[in-house]
């Protein structure tokens, strides 16, 4: 549930479906505390079991930092920014709108879950008000008892994405720029990692140069949302360049299809590009299945993002 990294930072298992999908960070620097991406309404229980067993008091709780407001890393926004009413929600200039009235947010997640679906996933979803909210604009730095944490614009994965820049420990918390590599994903000490694509701003392009924004900070270290903390970032983010375009080209093989059919085929040719990379990276040719189904969300999400990218481009090239 609960893993100590380095320099004052602690992963938090999200308790998001299964545990190992998606995490949540609590950064301590002295007495005050940041608390990096929300999870879902339903992971606060684990950040107050954390803080109780440590002590540690809501009125520490300075910040609360989304990378983006896709739900899975700021649905728990409004009930976090309840407890720890002395906290500052830090979010995107593009995404603060849709925190403080969540409205839109929810009918654009339901639209692709279902209503079903969505309030497993999610539960309730409360806005933040507004004059707790504070937009970080790329580049700029706040400090947390002194500690600088630098706020990087990192569009791609989303347009209302950043990335934060911890200078103590050398190291990104990345959000969904530097893709996802879940525990079981991890070969030989290094982590195999794959895009993610959902709907609806993926652009391969923007995507590409903020992995190399990333890199070019030589970073020690990324902390991903899904899941925890790789050290390989190099070869990591060589990895996510090369797959990222690779799903650029598989999704214009398919820019002719029927739209009735183009999801199915998409979702499978994504898994029939990853099966021979996984086996590539050290994964046990006879858990093939049990990846598949590992992967299965994944590579259907990540079908409809390149979908909704076709549309897109092909609107504009009209």
């Amino acid at each position: 549930m609960f893993s100590d990294l380095n320099h004052g930072i602690t992963c938090v298992d999200a308790d998001y479906l299964r545990d190992g999908l998606a995490c949540f960070y609590v950064l301590q620097q002295g007495d005050e505390l940041a608390v990096i991406e929300t999870g879902t309404s339903r992971s606060v229980a684990r950040l107050q079991q954390l803080m109780s067993e440590r002590g540690l008091r809501p009125e520490q709780v300075r910040y609360v930092i989304p990378t983006h407001v896709h739900l899975d890393h700021a649905g728990g926004a409004g009930t976090m920014m309840h407890l720890f009413q002395e906290a500052t929600l830090l979010v995107h200039p593009l995404g603060a709108r849709h925190l403080i009235n969540p409205a839109k947010l929810i009918a654009g997640s339901k639209a692709v879950y279902g209503e079903e679906v969505f309030n497993a996933l999610y539960g309730e979803i409360s806005p933040v008000e507004e004059r707790r909210v504070r937009e970080m604009n790329d580049g700029e730095v706040i400090r947390l008892a002194g500690r600088p944490l630098q706020f990087r614009d990192t569009p791609g994965h989303a347009d209302h994405h950043f990335c934060i820049w911890d200078a103590e420990s050398e190291g990104w918390f990345t959000g969904d720029t530097m893709g996802i590599s879940y525990p079981q994903m991890r070969f030989d000490g290094a982590g195999f990692m794959i895009p993610t694509t959902t709907p609806v701003q993926f652009d391969p392009e923007k995507l590409v140069s903020s992995i190399q924004l990333l890199l070019a900070q030589q970073p020690r270290q990324c902390y991903l949302t899904h899941f925890g903390q790789i050290d390989n970032v190099e070869a990591a983010a060589e990895q996510m360049i090369r797959q990222v375009r690779a799903y650029r080209d598989i999704a214009l093989a398919h820019a002719g299809d029927d739209p009735e059919e183009r999801l199915t085929k998409l979702s499978q040719a994504l898994w029939d590009y990853t099966l021979p990379e996984l086996l590539a990276a050290g994964a046990d040719a006879s858990a093939s299945q049990e990846f598949a189904q590992l992967l299965q969300f994944d590579m259907q999400l990540n079908a409809q993002g390149l979908d909704v990218w076709l549309a897109r481009r092909a609107r504009h090239s009209a």
